[in-house]
């Protein structure tokens, strides 16, 4: 009390926030080297400065707003995060923790309650329902690990909707109950009715209006100022029909999050600003409610709050150990679900307030409350940094254990940028396509053949923007300047002195009619080099893609590369989080399944039966403009190579001028790799891969073919069905 009265109260905004500021900075670094969660420090760095520590700060309006905009903030950051297909592949598992996590707190709380702190079976229903409710207070510490794809992690997020659903149901009956002396029905049935509507509404309206915005709007602030009044609209309208704003912010971020890639400097700025600013201040917030010297002055008080700690504690732990043993999960797996799952926080504090405003709750289950409120926010910290941890060191033992025949490969890409104005999308999209776990290199290449002051600005000014928009996803990018004879030789050279692996390189736009669809650039470099060339044309943000379709050769198996430009693909893919269709021969098939397999790429992949790659042709009425169409080719020195390829320029021209457009010329003569290694072996039956021999027969073979087929031309009247 002395301590108290010594220091001022501090009024002034400036100061205020400064003394916040400086929390947010030390709290971290001084309890890292103690190794406690950095959350821990923001609550008991609340605690201190609080009202109820040495009263320098109080907690005024800004505490109230920025602590809600953080709570909203934190589960929109868990909603935007996760995999869309990974969600609906465990949503089963993830329902069944939630009935787990939400009946046996509702169970083990009310018997507690009644029989150790000898409350009314109301007053026992509505405090168990606090118990079932949990927010994912220790998510920040899941994405540091990088872990927000992992399965037990999207288990529990998903529980965490029906957990708190279930919550808010129970807090409304009681309340109910209470005033009205009878469980009324029909409310519960308007709030569900009214649930479904919203629900509906959200998910047809948001994703429309943000493709639209996306596709007008390009600028990166503009967008992060629409994705947050967006969040912000959905949790008021939860608020507005009797849930909490919590799940409408959750839901936004479910809702969103295919137009925010991981890899996006637009995502980098939204955990920026979460992770910096409004989530360390509702920790703080969050402190300031913990009147210690209540809670040690009255014995009742410790009472309520040990019993309402522990059973808190144990009946997440019971929660997730059912869910281990029904699906015979890891301990790793079971302590992150239960790590994450045991903070309370959001909805605890909102049911507390009101059972203690109408009269259910006395003083000693607030104060009591608010010490859970600190216990399983440590012990969530705790458990879900261990055994984040631990998980994360066993995904990197597995990860080099099934790339040791990869250890040297490097795939080092080469970005072509001839102007500002493309510059940033084809940063973008290398960043995207990029594969982290082979140390892929970014290089941006500007070349010029004169020394003019407007062809070094034009350089720089492209440099400077490539760079830019690679350093807002915190990627690395080395620029190179070059002066050479033309664009080609500069691209030729730096690719030997690089070790580039692929090159990225815009569509040339004809402007001429002798002028060729790809350009004479284009068609040199693919005769002067044998690694990937990818170029390509898009008319709308790669964010905004709905689909992404490919059209595959046949044989395109035993190029030596075909590994590679899969993986580019899937790369994409799980970046944009959309599905991709595989138009190929069904020899192929197996093939890019067992890539996918054996790389461990969770996609939606389909696939589509096509005997002759020039059939790609009849998907031209099937690719949407939200669409990516991209087609595989080949040099003419290769086994996937056909007779059709020299026509691929006017088809592409004539039937997809106003498509967005890929075309992939696959590295040639690069390291063999051996089929059989990741061929998917529950699609077909394959007993090895072709030897040189066998692929110089089919080589010959295809040659036949294609001579046959130019003089032989039948009418297609088949249709490809997207």
């Amino acid at each position: 009390m002395m301590l108290k009265a010594t220091l001022p109260l501090v009024t002034d905004p400036v100061l205020i926030f400064f003394i916040v500021l400086v929390i947010i900075l030390l709290a971290p670094l001084l309890l890292n080297k103690l190794k406690i969660p950095h959350i821990i420090g923001m609550i008991v760095a609340g605690i201190v400065v609080g009202p109820y520590g040495i009263g320098l700060l109080e907690r005024d309006a800004s505490f109230e707003i920025f602590g809600q905009v953080g709570i909203l903030y934190l589960m929109f950051l868990a909603g935007i995060e996760i995999d869309m297909y990974h969600l609906k592949k465990n949503l089963s598992k993830g329902l069944c923790f939630g009935m787990y996590t939400f009946m046996v707190p509702m169970v083990v709380g009310t018997l507690t309650s009644v029989y150790l702190l000898h409350f009314d079976w109301l007053t026992s229903i509505l405090l168990a329902s606090m118990y079932a409710s949990h927010t994912l207070i220790a998510y920040p510490i899941v994405s540091r690990f990088g872990l927000t794809k992992s399965p037990a992690v999207i288990i529990t997020i998903a529980g965490t909707i029906v957990t708190v659903l279930g919550a808010l149901i129970v807090l409304a009956g009681v309340v109910g109950i209470y005033n009205e002396g009878s469980f009324n029905v029909v409310d519960l049935l308007k709030l569900l009715l009214m649930l479904v509507v919203y629900c509906l509404v959200i998910v047809y309206v948001f994703p429309r209006l943000t493709r639209w915005f996306f596709k007008k709007y390009s600028d990166n602030v503009t967008q992060f100022i629409y994705v947050l009044a967006m969040v912000f609209l959905a949790s008021y309208s939860a608020k507005m029909i009797g849930l909490e704003s919590v799940l409408g912010a959750f839901y936004a971020g479910l809702v969103l999050n295919r137009y925010i890639p991981n890899m996006s400097s637009l995502m980098n700025r939204i955990e920026f600003v979460g992770n910096a600013i409004f989530i360390p201040y509702f920790l703080i917030g969050v402190g300031m409610l913990i009147n210690v010297n209540v809670i040690v002055s009255n014995w009742n008080t410790v009472y309520v709050a040990v019993v309402m700690s522990v059973v808190a504690t144990l009946v997440k732990w019971l929660a997730a150990w059912l869910m281990q043993k029904s699906y015979r999960m890891t301990s790793t797996d079971r302590n992150m679900m239960f790590g994450l799952s045991n903070a309370q926080a959001a909805a605890t504090l909102a049911a507390v307030m009101i059972g203690f405003n109408i009269g259910i709750f006395d003083e000693s289950v607030l104060n009591g409350t608010i010490v859970m409120i600190l216990v399983t926010c440590a012990v969530s910290s705790i458990v879900t940094e261990r055994a984040a941890a631990k998980m994360k060191l066993d995904m990197l033992r597995d990860d080099n254990s099934s790339q040791m025949s990869n250890e040297n490969r490097t795939c080092h890409t080469l970005i072509s940028v001839a102007n500002p104005i493309t510059a940033s999308s084809l940063v973008d999209l290398a960043i995207l396509m990029r594969n982290e776990r082979y140390g892929n290199k970014l290089y941006a290449l500007h070349v010029r053949n004169d020394n003019s002051a407007g062809s070094r600005a034009i350089g720089r000014n492209s440099l400077d923007v490539a760079e830019q928009t690679a350093a807002s996803v915190d990627t690395k990018l080395t620029p190179i300047e070059r002066y050479d004879l033309n664009v080609v030789t500069g691209l030729v050279n730096t690719i030997e002195e690089r070790d580039i692996s692929q090159v990225i390189i815009g569509m040339h736009r004809k402007t001429t009619v002798i002028d060729s669809f790809f350009g004479s650039k284009v068609e040199q470099l693919l005769k002067s080099t044998n690694k990937m060339i990818v170029i390509t044309r898009c008319f709308i943000p790669v964010s905004t893609i709905t689909r992404i379709v490919v059209s595959v050769p046949d044989k395109a198996q035993f190029e030596t590369c075909f590994k590679a430009w899969v993986m580019t693909i899937a790369n994409l893919a799980r970046q944009i989080g959309c599905r991709v269709i595989f138009c190929c021969h069904p020899e192929v098939q197996p093939y890019i399944r067992g890539v996918l397999r054996h790389e461990r790429y969770d996609i939606r992949s389909e696939y589509r039966d096509v005997e002759e790659w020039d059939d790609f042709v009849l998907l031209a009425n099937r690719i949407l403009d939200d669409d990516l169409f991209i087609v595989i080719s080949a040099r003419r020195t290769s086994v996937s190579f056909n007779s059709s390829m020299d026509e691929l320029p006017g088809f592409l021209q004539k039937y997809f001028s106003r498509n967005n457009l890929i075309v992939l010329y696959p590295e040639q003569f690069g390291d063999e790799v051996p089929l059989t290694s990741f061929v998917d072996p529950l699609s077909s039956d394959i007993s090895g891969a072709p030897g040189g021999l066998w692929l110089t027969m089919a080589s010959y073979y295809r040659r036949l073919v294609q001579l046959r087929k130019r003089f032989t031309h039948r009418k297609r009247v088949k249709k490809i069905d997207l």
